[in-house]
């Protein structure tokens, strides 16, 4: 006999809100865009964070969280994780991994029964260094074993997906899927002081955000009124912030500030104090930037980096500079020519809200898990 069906689609990933990394939030707001339409939707992660609950409902999603025992680097340890994943997928009519995840290779060859959607967001990249050479080939050994055994593999471009490691096993799988944009718009700019350009990011202080490039072409400017707005957290960064390097980077430049973790209902305020959004990523761990689309929606011009994946919102809708990796001197240049001239706000706004929309992107999720199994159909587990 077929098995009661609880669920539509069980969600799995080793970090969940209140996390907030561009994998948690991708994740996060699909989660509650699908159980706004009327799906029925269970995220299993990782109890990171010991002052929230193991089990809770956050916006209608359920939310299970197991016991961490270790942390390596950015990974965690949580020997109840892939058991807690399997027992529940049971009774659901779909599974869906984001990635990277160490354990996803196993969740993979012992899920039986279910279609199985992966997301993968990025190649994994660590510092030099025998163990972490030993750690990437075995998250690669994972990946590729889900990869290769998912129904389908979303994938935020195909600019990047053809650029990875793993592009062999997502081979003939993917389906390009951008990560939800959320619409931040209705802020005042309360974060302005002054009537310079001012420019922003918004991410983790961490190595791959390429943040001390950004300081250091933002000071070529001689403009005494712009400013330099960073926000992010860097006090709860898995694996560890690098603020050290971005204050040292900064100086005794007083244009600059260092804001710190900015909570949901400031964000439409720090975007509305922007002229110029940047985001000066520096290798494969970025493989997209969800913030850069959410300044592009509200008019704001995009410094990119050119990197796969991170480019393509900039290609796309035209509407701001692409920059190459680790060259202040280029991003300085940018920045004096969006200056000059700022591109059209209301094309640019209005391209990114078509493409990157939240409601647009979780329609596309909910269209393919309903091809991959339908409502109403209990398949037996």
């Amino acid at each position: 006999m077929p098995r009661e069906v609880r669920y539509d689609v069980v969600v799995a990933l080793n970090y969940y809100a209140p996390y907030v990394s561009g994998v948690t939030e991708a994740a996060r707001v699909t989660a509650e865009g699908l159980a706004a339409r009327g799906r029925r939707v269970l995220v299993v992660a990782g109890h990171h964070d010991p002052s929230t609950p193991r089990r809770e409902r956050i916006n209608g999603v359920d939310v299970v969280r197991t016991r961490v025992v270790a942390r390596i680097g950015k990974g965690i340890v949580s020997p109840g994780f892939v058991p807690a994943i399997l027992r529940r997928a049971r009774y659901a009519r779909a599974v869906h991994l984001h990635l990277p995840m160490l354990e996803a290779g196993l969740i993979a060859i012992c899920l039986r029964g279910r279609p199985m959607v992966t997301t993968y967001q990025c190649d994994v990249v660590l510092p030099p260094g025998a163990f972490n050479r030993f750690q990437t080939w075995v998250l690669d050994r994972s990946h590729t074993l889900a990869l290769r055994r998912s129904n389908a593999v979303g994938v935020t471009s195909e600019d990047y997906a053809r650029s990875s490691r793993l592009a062999r096993a997502m081979a003939g799988r993917t389906r390009e899927i951008p990560a939800p944009a959320v619409d931040r718009s209705g802020g005042s700019p309360t974060f302005r002081d002054s009537a310079g350009m001012h420019v922003g990011f918004l991410g983790r202080i961490v190595e791959e955000k390429g943040l001390e490039y950004l300081v250091r072409g933002f000071r070529a400017l001689p403009d005494t009124d712009a400013r330099l707005l960073i926000g992010g957290d860097f006090t709860k960064v898995a694996g560890g912030s690098m603020v050290d390097r971005v204050r040292a980077a900064i100086g005794d430049d007083e244009r600059i500030r260092l804001l710190g973790f900015l909570p949901e209902e400031s964000l439409p305020d720090f975007y509305a104090s922007l002229d110029v959004f940047v985001l000066p990523s520096v290798n494969a761990l970025e493989a997209y930037g969800l913030v850069q689309v959410e300044a592009m929606m509200l008019g704001i011009p995009v410094i990119a980096s050119d990197l796969p994946g991170v480019r393509m919102p900039v290609r796309f809708t035209g509407f701001g500079r692409i920059v190459p990796p680790r060259d202040p001197d280029a991003i300085t240049d940018a920045l004096r020519e969006l200056r000059a001239a700022k591109p059209d706000a209301d094309a640019g706004a209005r391209s990114a809200r078509e493409r990157y929309l939240a409601a647009t992107v979780i329609e596309r999720h909910a269209q393919l898990f309903d091809e991959l199994g339908p409502r109403g159909v209990s398949r037996p587990s």
